[in-house]
C-alpha cells in the first residue's frame, strides 16, 4: 500500500517479539531501502544473514542496496554469494550482470546474463539487459535478435522496444528504429 513508516514498524514490532526471525529482517530492509535509506538497509540485510548466513534472497537484496550506493566491489561479492548458496538464482545472475556491466566488464556481464536466461529463459527483462551490453559491445546483430526475444516474450514491454530502437539506430536504421520508439510510446505514452 506504500505505507512504508507503518510497515517498518511492524517488522520492528515482530523483530521485538521475534529478535532472530532472518526473514523480518529481510523485510524490514525492503521496506527501508524503499525509503531510499541505504545504509539502514544495508544493516537490516546483513542482521538477516547474521541469523541465517544462507539466506539467498537477504544476500540479493545486500547486492542491489550495495550497487546503489556504487559500491559494485561488494555488491558483485554478494551476488556471487547469492549463486554459490543457489545456483539457480536466475535474478542473482541477472543483478551480477549489471553490476559487472557498470565496471565496464561486458564479456563477464553477458555471461552472467546469458546464465539467467538458461535458467529463466521466459523472462523478458534478461534478454533486454543482455541486449543492451551486446549493443555496447558493438555487437548490433546480436543485440537486436536479444531484443527480439524480449519482445516476443513479453510484447507489452516498452524497455525492448526503447532498447531495439536505439541498436536499430545505431545502425543506420532509421526507419525501423522510429518504428521500434512508436511501438514503446504506444505501450507506455508517459
Amino acid at each position: 500500500q506504500g505505507k512504508l513508516d507503518e510497515s517498518i514498524q511492524a517488522y520492528q514490532n515482530a523483530i521485538e517479539i521475534q529478535p532472530n526471525y532472518a526473514e523480518t529482517y529481510n523485510n524490514l530492509g525492503n521496506a527501508i531501502q524503499e525509503q531510499g535509506k541505504l545504509d539502514e538497509s544495508i544493516q537490516a540485510y546483513q542482521n538477516a544473514i547474521e541469523i541465517q548466513p544462507n539466506y539467498a534472497e537477504a544476500y540479493n537484496n545486500l547486492g542491489n542496496a550495495l550497487q546503489e550506493q556504487g559500491k559494485l566491489d561488494e555488491s558483485i561479492q554478494a551476488y556471487q554469494n547469492v549463486i554459490e548458496i543457489q545456483p539457480n538464482y536466475a535474478e542473482a545472475y541477472n543483478n551480477l550482470g549489471n553490476a559487472l556491466q557498470e565496471q565496464g566488464k561486458l564479456d563477464e556481464s553477458i555471461q552472467a546474463y546469458q546464465n539467467a536466461i538458461e535458467i529463466q529463459p521466459d523472462f523478458a527483462g534478461y534478454y533486454s539487459n543482455l541486449g543492451n551490453v551486446l549493443q555496447e559491445q558493438g555487437k548490433l546483430d546480436e543485440s537486436i535478435q536479444a531484443h527480439q526475444n524480449a519482445i516476443e516474450i513479453q510484447p507489452n514491454y516498452a524497455g525492448p522496444h526503447n532498447n531495439l530502437g536505439n541498436t536499430l539506430r545505431e545502425q543506420g536504421k532509421l526507419d525501423e528504429s522510429i518504428q521500434a520508439y512508436q511501438n514503446a510510446i504506444e505501450i507506455q505514452p508517459n
